[in-house]
């Protein structure tokens, strides 16, 4: 995991597998060791609050759940998800559709490094999304497009994610489901990043994409794993190169859900929070930032 594209970050971003990419071709479900994807709690005397980093996209019949996950969920008389309508998905088109497209804009090619064109060319190419209508878009909302067709090519789906299952879950159960963020504030953030900041995220998606079913792979096992450490470093190299896309995309979102699990805390129950796995991983993690507001975050799993 020396080397990093923006393809492990998207791989974590929850409109990438919503917004664009569509249900993929059954996976062969593989023999791996024993699933144990990272899980932390929070407590006070009449509250407990779950926080369970995901990935949004898996192949179909993908095994990651345990029983301490099953039971905290069947314990749990909430779901929080990062956003909780993006199951409409004539909404998140229009919202994306609404936001993504700019008069005007230049070819798709000349808003990266010439040595990134090749690269960015044989992806598009590749993804076969019509030309004209992918240089009607901002440079987030290409890069956006072209993962999206990334995750088909690997036979991903969102309807096999996390996100998905738990909401079919909690669905099934009559149970609350709450988003700390809407379809519209989501890929808003994407929307109001600085020029500079949506073409460096759109170069990041063409460099060192030889092989992406190697590089989902390596995040896959990090996240069953529960190795944080490893997770972390998918956000690592390109996105950190950015202060905008580091603050829009990790240490803003992150500030934001602290505060308001911090508030959450006042209102008995028990809650399972359940958002990409990038978010609880490394220096701007939100349990890092809870425990700064002297807040005691156990690892559970």
């Amino acid at each position: 995991m020396k080397h990093k594209s923006l393809f492990a970050a998207l791989g974590c971003a929850l409109l990438l597998s919503t917004a664009t990419a569509s249900c993929a071709k059954p996976a062969p479900t593989k023999v791996a060791a024993p699933a144990k994807p990272a899980m932390w709690k929070i407590a006070d005397a009449d509250t407990t609050i779950y926080l369970f980093g995901t990935i949004h996209v898996l192949p179909e019949n993908y095994k990651w759940r345990t029983k301490a996950f099953d039971a905290a969920a069947a314990k749990a008389d909430t779901l929080v998800l990062e956003v909780a309508d993006l199951g409409d998905n004539t909404k998140t088109a229009e919202v994306f559709t609404r936001l993504a497209m700019s008069p005007n804009l230049p070819p798709v090619l000349e808003r990266v490094p010439a040595d990134k064109r090749p690269g960015l060319k044989a992806l598009i190419d590749k993804v076969g999304f019509p030309s004209a209508a992918l240089a009607r878009f901002e440079s987030w909302a290409v890069a956006i497009t072209l993962a999206g067709g990334m995750l088909k090519d690997l036979d991903l789906s969102p309807d096999n994610g996390v996100e998905r299952k738990l909401t079919e879950q909690f669905t099934a159960a009559k149970k609350p489901i709450i988003g700390l963020e809407t379809t519209e504030i989501q890929l808003g953030i994407f929307d109001k990043l600085p020029q500079p900041a949506q073409d460096m995220f759109l170069a990041g998606l063409a460099n060192e994409v030889a092989d992406p079913k190697a590089e989902f792979d390596a995040m896959l096992g990090a996240w069953r794993s529960g190795d944080n450490k490893a997770i972390a470093q998918t956000f690592d190299d390109e996105l950190r190169q950015s202060p905008e896309l580091t603050d829009a995309l990790l240490r803003n979102r992150n500030a934001n859900w602290t505060a308001w699990l911090t508030k959450r805390l006042d209102t008995p129950g028990t809650v399972l929070v359940a958002v990409g796995a990038g978010h609880l991983a490394g220096v701007d993690s939100v349990q890092g930032m809870l425990a700064k507001k002297g807040l005691k975050v156990t690892r559970v799993q």
